[in-house]
Parts: C-alpha cells; structure tokens; sequence
C-alpha cells in the first residue's frame, strides 16, 4: 500500500484518468473529490463488497439454473412446449 501525505487542495493521480483531491478535512473526516471517465466506476469500499457479493449469489444462482436446465427433457426447454397438436 502506497501512503501520502496531502493537504486540502492537492491531489494524486491514479494512472492517467483518475485524480483524487482533498477538499476538507474536518476532525477525523477527510472529504475528497474523485475526477475519473464516466466508464471507471468509484464506489466506496462497502458498497463495493455488497456488489461483489450479490454479483457472486447471482452467478451461483445462474449457473445452478443452467444445471437444472440441462437435465430436463428436450421437449420441455421448448419454449413453447410440446406440439400439442400430436404430429411431430
């Protein structure tokens, strides 16, 4: 882990699209503002754990479908069903 030291009003880059600055520090708070593309997505450290979780239950979940889906007979993953008119 890279740790600087930084003062209201300076910055650090990140690559060559992300800046982070300062831009108060009250008591033990420090507020920064963060300049990246609209395509870099910055989230805060728990929001980012609840996502990767639920990213996690949702792949488990697909793949499980995909599973279940496997095993059932050709006919029934018609989406439309068996013919029923009873010609094949």
């Amino acid at each position: 882990m890279l740790v600087l030291s930084r003062r209201i009003g300076e910055s650090i880059v990140i690559g060559n699209q992300v800046t982070v600055t300062v831009l108060e520090v009250r008591g033990d708070q420090v507020r920064i503002g963060i300049d990246a593309p609209r395509d870099v997505q910055v989230h805060r450290e728990e929001v980012w754990q609840q996502l990767q979780e639920e990213n996690a239950q949702a792949a488990s979940t697909a793949e499980r479908t995909r599973r279940l889906v496997a095993r059932m007979p050709q006919a029934a993953r018609r989406p439309d069903g068996p013919d029923q008119s009873g010609s094949i």
